[in-house]
Protein backbone atom coordinates (compact mmCIF):
# COMPACT_ATOMS: atom_id res chain seq x y z
CA UNK A 1 0.00 0.00 0.00
CA UNK A 2 0.90 3.34 -0.97
CA UNK A 3 2.28 5.57 2.00
CA UNK A 4 -0.07 8.20 3.48
CA UNK A 5 0.60 11.99 3.74
CA UNK A 6 -0.65 14.23 6.22
CA UNK A 7 -2.02 17.17 4.96
CA UNK A 8 0.86 19.12 6.46
CA UNK A 9 3.18 17.27 5.14
CA UNK A 10 1.69 18.04 1.46
CA UNK A 11 1.28 21.81 2.49
CA UNK A 12 5.13 21.47 3.38
CA UNK A 13 6.04 19.74 -0.43
CA UNK A 14 3.43 22.48 -2.11
CA UNK A 15 4.67 25.45 0.07
CA UNK A 16 0.67 26.14 -0.23
CA UNK A 17 -1.57 26.97 2.91
CA UNK A 18 -4.15 24.12 4.53
CA UNK A 19 -7.31 25.65 3.06
CA UNK A 20 -6.00 25.22 -0.93
CA UNK A 21 -5.25 21.83 0.10
CA UNK A 22 -8.64 21.51 1.25
CA UNK A 23 -10.88 22.86 -1.83
CA UNK A 24 -9.11 20.99 -4.30
CA UNK A 25 -9.42 17.83 -2.17
CA UNK A 26 -13.03 18.81 -1.80
CA UNK A 27 -13.38 19.65 -5.42
CA UNK A 28 -11.65 15.98 -6.70
CA UNK A 29 -9.07 17.95 -8.28
CA UNK A 30 -5.85 16.35 -5.85
CA UNK A 31 -6.23 12.96 -5.48
CA UNK A 32 -7.25 12.32 -1.49
CA UNK A 33 -8.92 9.89 0.91
CA UNK A 34 -11.07 10.88 3.73
CA UNK A 35 -9.96 8.90 7.14
CA UNK A 36 -12.71 9.86 9.50
CA UNK A 37 -12.47 13.77 9.13
CA UNK A 38 -9.16 13.67 7.83
CA UNK A 39 -7.74 14.12 4.38
CA UNK A 40 -4.99 11.42 3.10
CA UNK A 41 -2.63 11.55 0.43
CA UNK A 42 -1.35 8.54 -1.52
CA UNK A 43 2.11 9.51 -1.94
CA UNK A 44 2.24 7.81 -5.43
CA UNK A 45 -0.86 9.09 -6.74
CA UNK A 46 0.16 12.70 -5.31
CA UNK A 47 3.57 11.92 -7.07
CA UNK A 48 1.92 10.90 -10.45
CA UNK A 49 -0.43 13.94 -10.05
CA UNK A 50 2.29 16.75 -9.52
CA UNK A 51 4.24 15.00 -12.64
CA UNK A 52 0.85 14.97 -14.68
CA UNK A 53 0.69 19.33 -13.47
CA UNK A 54 4.49 19.77 -14.50
CA UNK A 55 6.52 18.96 -11.69
CA UNK A 56 10.08 17.73 -11.74
CA UNK A 57 10.90 15.86 -9.05
CA UNK A 58 14.29 16.01 -7.26
CA UNK A 59 15.87 13.43 -4.92
CA UNK A 60 15.68 15.48 -1.96
CA UNK A 61 11.61 15.46 -2.53
CA UNK A 62 12.09 11.61 -2.65
CA UNK A 63 14.06 11.30 0.00
CA UNK A 64 12.15 14.28 2.43
CA UNK A 65 8.97 15.37 1.43
CA UNK A 66 9.60 18.75 3.87
CA UNK A 67 12.29 19.56 1.64
CA UNK A 68 9.85 20.87 -1.45
CA UNK A 69 12.78 20.24 -3.63
CA UNK A 70 11.09 20.13 -6.73
CA UNK A 71 10.64 22.52 -10.46
CA UNK A 72 7.09 24.11 -11.29
CA UNK A 73 6.15 24.25 -14.75
CA UNK A 74 4.42 27.56 -15.86
CA UNK A 75 0.93 25.62 -16.39
CA UNK A 76 0.59 24.62 -13.22
CA UNK A 77 -2.72 25.76 -11.40
CA UNK A 78 -3.22 28.72 -10.30
CA UNK A 79 -3.79 28.56 -6.42
CA UNK A 80 -0.65 26.15 -6.09
CA UNK A 81 1.87 29.24 -6.37
CA UNK A 82 -0.78 32.25 -5.21
CA UNK A 83 -0.18 33.62 -1.27
CA UNK A 84 -3.76 32.79 -0.81
CA UNK A 85 -3.92 33.92 3.11
CA UNK A 86 -1.89 37.44 1.36
CA UNK A 87 -4.11 37.21 -1.84
CA UNK A 88 -7.64 37.25 0.23
CA UNK A 89 -7.04 40.22 2.61
CA UNK A 90 -6.52 42.04 -0.51
CA UNK A 91 -9.40 40.93 -2.07
CA UNK A 92 -11.70 41.83 1.57
CA UNK A 93 -10.07 45.12 1.42
CA UNK A 94 -11.02 45.69 -1.78
CA UNK A 95 -14.26 44.24 -2.14
CA UNK A 96 -15.27 46.52 0.85
CA UNK A 97 -14.22 49.86 -0.19
CA UNK A 98 -15.56 49.39 -3.48
CA UNK A 99 -18.95 47.74 -2.30
CA UNK A 100 -19.01 44.68 -4.12
CA UNK A 101 -18.58 40.98 -4.09
CA UNK A 102 -15.10 39.77 -5.79
CA UNK A 103 -13.19 36.13 -6.22
CA UNK A 104 -10.42 34.41 -7.75
CA UNK A 105 -11.26 31.54 -10.30
CA UNK A 106 -8.97 29.99 -12.66
CA UNK A 107 -9.86 29.94 -16.14
CA UNK A 108 -12.96 27.04 -15.49
CA UNK A 109 -14.59 28.40 -13.41
CA UNK A 110 -13.47 26.94 -9.67
CA UNK A 111 -13.01 29.10 -7.04
CA UNK A 112 -9.21 29.51 -5.86
CA UNK A 113 -10.24 32.15 -3.20
CA UNK A 114 -13.52 32.84 -0.89
CA UNK A 115 -15.83 35.22 -1.89
CA UNK A 116 -15.21 38.73 -0.29
CA UNK A 117 -18.13 40.61 1.05
CA UNK A 118 -20.53 38.35 -0.85
CA UNK A 119 -24.05 39.54 -0.54
CA UNK A 120 -27.42 38.02 0.91
CA UNK A 121 -28.62 36.72 -2.18
CA UNK A 122 -25.33 34.92 -3.12
CA UNK A 123 -24.86 33.36 0.25
CA UNK A 124 -28.40 32.54 -0.01
CA UNK A 125 -28.14 30.73 -3.40
CA UNK A 126 -25.48 29.17 -1.85
CA UNK A 127 -27.64 26.60 -0.03
CA UNK A 128 -28.34 24.94 -3.54
CA UNK A 129 -26.88 21.81 -4.21
CA UNK A 130 -26.80 23.26 -8.04
CA UNK A 131 -25.24 26.12 -6.95
CA UNK A 132 -21.21 25.67 -7.32
CA UNK A 133 -22.10 23.63 -10.62
CA UNK A 134 -24.13 26.90 -11.70
CA UNK A 135 -21.33 29.36 -10.53
CA UNK A 136 -18.83 27.31 -11.86
CA UNK A 137 -20.13 27.29 -15.83
CA UNK A 138 -21.11 31.33 -15.38
CA UNK A 139 -17.89 31.98 -14.35
CA UNK A 140 -15.92 29.49 -17.06
CA UNK A 141 -18.06 31.41 -19.49
CA UNK A 142 -16.43 35.14 -18.57
CA UNK A 143 -13.15 33.26 -19.49
CA UNK A 144 -13.93 32.96 -23.21
CA UNK A 145 -15.58 36.12 -23.79
CA UNK A 146 -13.20 37.71 -26.36
CA UNK A 147 -13.02 41.17 -25.20
CA UNK A 148 -9.85 41.63 -22.67
CA UNK A 149 -11.82 45.01 -21.37
CA UNK A 150 -13.69 44.19 -18.13
CA UNK A 151 -17.60 44.54 -18.54
CA UNK A 152 -20.50 44.31 -16.47
CA UNK A 153 -22.56 40.82 -17.50
CA UNK A 154 -25.40 39.23 -16.19
CA UNK A 155 -25.03 36.41 -14.09
CA UNK A 156 -27.10 33.03 -13.85
CA UNK A 157 -28.52 34.58 -10.70
CA UNK A 158 -29.69 37.86 -12.71
CA UNK A 159 -26.69 40.22 -10.87
CA UNK A 160 -23.60 42.25 -12.61
CA UNK A 161 -20.35 40.96 -12.92
CA UNK A 162 -17.13 41.88 -14.92
CA UNK A 163 -14.15 39.69 -14.80
CA UNK A 164 -10.47 40.73 -15.14
CA UNK A 165 -7.68 37.98 -16.63
CA UNK A 166 -4.31 37.18 -14.16
CA UNK A 167 -1.50 35.96 -15.72
CA UNK A 168 1.67 34.41 -14.03
CA UNK A 169 4.64 35.04 -16.67
CA UNK A 170 3.44 35.38 -20.18
CA UNK A 171 0.39 32.92 -18.99
CA UNK A 172 -3.06 34.00 -18.20
CA UNK A 173 -3.83 31.92 -15.37
CA UNK A 174 -7.21 33.03 -13.54
CA UNK A 175 -9.53 35.74 -13.31
CA UNK A 176 -11.02 38.51 -10.82
CA UNK A 177 -14.51 38.53 -10.67
CA UNK A 178 -16.35 41.62 -9.60
CA UNK A 179 -19.84 41.79 -9.03
CA UNK A 180 -22.90 40.82 -6.96
CA UNK A 181 -24.49 43.87 -8.46
CA UNK A 182 -28.23 45.02 -8.77
CA UNK A 183 -28.70 45.50 -12.46
CA UNK A 184 -30.99 49.11 -12.85
CA UNK A 185 -34.11 47.05 -13.00
CA UNK A 186 -34.67 45.09 -9.81
CA UNK A 187 -35.97 43.24 -8.02
CA UNK A 188 -36.96 40.27 -10.31
CA UNK A 189 -40.61 39.40 -10.77
CA UNK A 190 -42.23 36.80 -9.83
CA UNK A 191 -41.97 34.68 -13.04
CA UNK A 192 -38.03 35.47 -13.16
CA UNK A 193 -37.67 34.58 -9.93
CA UNK A 194 -39.29 31.57 -9.81
CA UNK A 195 -36.77 30.66 -12.93
CA UNK A 196 -33.54 31.35 -10.81
CA UNK A 197 -35.00 29.16 -8.26
CA UNK A 198 -35.92 26.25 -10.42
CA UNK A 199 -32.46 26.71 -11.94
CA UNK A 200 -30.71 26.06 -8.67
CA UNK A 201 -33.64 23.52 -7.35
CA UNK A 202 -34.89 25.47 -4.39
CA UNK A 203 -37.59 27.32 -3.38
CA UNK A 204 -38.72 30.47 -4.81
CA UNK A 205 -39.79 31.58 -1.46
CA UNK A 206 -36.12 31.62 0.06
CA UNK A 207 -34.67 33.48 -2.69
CA UNK A 208 -37.78 36.12 -2.46
CA UNK A 209 -36.81 36.45 1.43
CA UNK A 210 -33.16 37.94 0.38
CA UNK A 211 -33.69 39.07 -3.15
CA UNK A 212 -33.00 42.75 -1.37
CA UNK A 213 -29.54 41.43 -0.21
CA UNK A 214 -27.61 43.06 -3.11
CA UNK A 215 -25.12 45.31 -3.69
CA UNK A 216 -26.34 48.66 -5.72
CA UNK A 217 -24.17 50.70 -7.59
CA UNK A 218 -25.26 53.71 -9.69
CA UNK A 219 -24.38 53.74 -13.41
CA UNK A 220 -21.91 56.18 -12.96
CA UNK A 221 -20.71 54.03 -10.06
CA UNK A 222 -20.68 50.77 -12.17
CA UNK A 223 -18.22 52.83 -14.95
CA UNK A 224 -16.04 53.90 -12.22
CA UNK A 225 -15.42 50.60 -10.56
CA UNK A 226 -14.96 49.16 -13.77
CA UNK A 227 -11.46 49.91 -14.21
CA UNK A 228 -10.45 48.57 -10.33
CA UNK A 229 -11.51 44.90 -12.40
CA UNK A 230 -8.34 44.43 -14.14
CA UNK A 231 -5.77 46.71 -12.05
CA UNK A 232 -7.01 44.44 -9.20
CA UNK A 233 -6.29 41.51 -11.21
CA UNK A 234 -3.14 43.13 -12.82
CA UNK A 235 -2.00 43.85 -8.37
CA UNK A 236 -2.57 39.67 -8.65
CA UNK A 237 -0.75 38.86 -11.66
CA UNK A 238 1.98 40.40 -10.34
CA UNK A 239 2.19 38.41 -7.04
CA UNK A 240 1.40 35.36 -8.84
CA UNK A 241 4.48 36.20 -11.57
CA UNK A 242 6.74 37.49 -9.02
CA UNK A 243 6.36 34.03 -6.85
CA UNK A 244 6.68 31.84 -10.27
CA UNK A 245 9.58 33.54 -10.27
CA UNK A 246 11.17 32.94 -7.52
CA UNK A 247 10.17 29.18 -7.41
CA UNK A 248 12.79 29.22 -10.77
CA UNK A 249 15.25 30.98 -9.18
CA UNK A 250 15.10 28.05 -6.51
CA UNK A 251 15.28 25.23 -8.70
CA UNK A 252 17.95 26.73 -10.66
CA UNK A 253 20.10 26.65 -6.98
CA UNK A 254 19.31 23.76 -6.40
CA UNK A 255 19.89 22.04 -9.95
CA UNK A 256 23.21 24.21 -9.34
CA UNK A 257 24.24 22.45 -5.85
CA UNK A 258 23.32 18.85 -7.34
CA UNK A 259 25.79 19.34 -9.97
CA UNK A 260 28.68 20.13 -7.55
Amino acid sequence: MSELLTTKQLTEILQVDRTTIYRMADQGRMPGIKVGNQWRFPRNQIEAWLQSHGFAFGRALAETPSNGDFAMADDLALELFLPLECIQLTLDGFAELLGVMSLITDLQGHAVSRPSNPCGYFLAAEQSPNAHKRCMQHWAKLAQVPSLMPRFQPSHLGLLCARGFIRAGNEIKGMLILGGIAPELWPPDEQELRTIAEDLGMEPSVIAQHVHEVHHLTLEQQQATLPYVQRIADIVSYIATDRLKNKHRLQKIIEIAQQE
